[in-house]
């Protein structure tokens, strides 16, 4: 079975930083790309950052410059920073991982966390 973990939402004022965590575990072979999505209310999901393994670092237009996605193994990260209003969402972590045991490429992800940004 495998997990993806999130955490680090909350509360911020406008300018502030967050850091999200996503953790993948469990029967992974290996980790084709880690990516961060939001939903914000009444929208529909969008792509913020991936990171795909061996690749370049990719951004919504919205977030360039402010947001930094990261990984270390299992793990990926998105530093938020100078966070506005229309950022508020809740983010979810998504993985294109290869499973012990399976065939082809699967796509996991997380229950998400949520992020408020205050006016």
């Amino acid at each position: 079975q495998v997990q993806l973990v999130e955490s680090g939402g909350g509360l911020v004022q406008a300018g502030g930083s967050l850091r999200l965590s996503c953790a993948a575990s469990g029967s992974i072979f290996s980790i084709n790309a880690m990516c961060w999505y939001r939903q914000a209310p009444e929208k529909e999901r969008e792509l913020v950052a991936a990171i795909p393994s061996g690749g370049m670092t990719r951004y919504a237009d919205s977030v360039k410059g402010r947001f930094t996605i990261s990984r270390d193994k299992n793990t990926v990260y998105l530093q938020m920073n100078n966070l506005k209003p229309e950022d508020t969402a809740v983010y979810y972590c998504n993985a294109e991982m290869y499973i012990h045991g399976s065939s082809g490429v699967k796509d996991f992800w997380g229950k998400g966390t949520r992020v408020t940004v205050s006016s």
